[in-house]
């Protein structure tokens, strides 16, 4: 099969090879899906560059979590009739050497999820990390109809998941943004309110928005930078759910969070509980279907084009999904 994949970490002209790697065989419980489209999130950026302190626990790595395509073989388990299903793929590349890269990938049986006709590839093939993630950050802590909920960076990859998922689960969802260019996107996206946060009085611009009452839940882009504002905007039993931070090692103001009986509650979109990602993969689906969720994409290169499609993403985040056609 026709393939890209690095040895070493590092920038991706220098270790990003695309040729030829033998075909994959699917194994028990497990699907090979022949890949239509690729997406490509920070996190396989991550993985690549070596970001965070992480390291590569395989010799070769195919890299992108994320893809659509075609189930064209099974393994042991897996029952038949899914041959020639059309699915979106996630997690290819968690805990796994190969991720979607490729012409072919091998993934769980319920990580390859039914893609309804009407869907466009290249919304669905960048789904899977971005969207379980804001998925999670919304209902990790239940269900929220008739709360209030802030979505921070709310036109990200995250955020509009985030955003369309909130609202559809009942909630009234406040977004954040910077610029004023992107007040009426992020209400196009599904917020009930925007507000511009290079403006100054954040907080109080938020608790307007809400009502004058406190909100119940932030879904956090920035917990170190935004924690003064989270502090005066929640409610007593509110959630901080966050799943990204400029500052790895962020001072928290203990005795404030305690007082308020705040629940934060980290995430990394790896180790999400089963359960969690297969009830985030139905609302993704269905907030697809339903045009509820749409990303902007920024490029749809070729394979042979990987190198140029991470330094894009690394750069075009604020403009929509970088995507490879297999």
């Amino acid at each position: 099969m026709r393939a890209a994949w690095y040895d070493r970490q590092g920038p991706p002209r220098e270790v990003l090879q695309v040729g030829e790697l033998p075909d994959p065989t699917p194994g028990e419980g497990e699907v090979r899906v022949r890949v239509s489209v690729s997406g490509i999130h920070v996190g396989d950026l991550g993985k690549r560059q070596g970001w965070w302190g992480s390291t590569m626990p395989f010799p070769r790595v195919i890299p992108h979590g994320d893809g659509v395509g075609t189930i064209d073989a099974v393994g042991p388990g897996v029952h038949k009739s899914r041959v020639g299903e059309r699915v979106w793929v996630y997690l290819a590349q968690s805990y796994r050497p190969f991720g979607t890269a490729a012409e072919y990938t091998v993934v769980p049986a319920h990580h390859a999820v039914p893609l309804p006709a009407g869907v466009p590839d290249e919304q669905a093939a960048g789904l899977g990390i971005p969207g379980i993630t804001g998925h999670r950050a919304v209902f990790a802590d239940g269900p929220v109809a008739g709360q209030r909920v802030v979505v921070t960076g709310a036109l990200g990859a995250v955020g509009r998941a985030a955003v369309a998922v909130a609202r559809r689960g009942g909630a009234t969802v406040i977004a954040t943004v910077r610029g004023t260019d992107q007040v009426d996107a992020a209400r196009a996206a599904g917020a009930h309110a925007a507000v511009d946060t290079t403006r100054g009085d954040v907080a109080e611009r938020i608790l307007d928005a809400a009502g004058g009452e406190p909100v119940d839940r932030v879904a956090e882009l920035a917990f170190d930078a935004n924690m003064a504002t989270n502090l005066e905007i929640l409610g007593y039993g509110g959630v901080i759910a966050t799943y990204a931070t400029q500052d790895s090692d962020p001072t928290v103001p203990y005795w404030s969070l305690a007082f308020k009986n705040i629940t934060v509650h980290f995430l990394s979109n790896d180790d999400f509980p089963e359960s969690a990602n297969e009830a985030a993969a139905g609302d993704l689906t269905a907030a697809l279907v339903a045009g509820d969720l749409r990303y902007p994409i920024a490029a749809r290169l070729p394979l042979s084009e990987i190198a140029q499609a991470h330094e894009l993403t690394e750069h075009s985040a604020s403009r929509g999904r970088v995507v490879l056609d297999v």
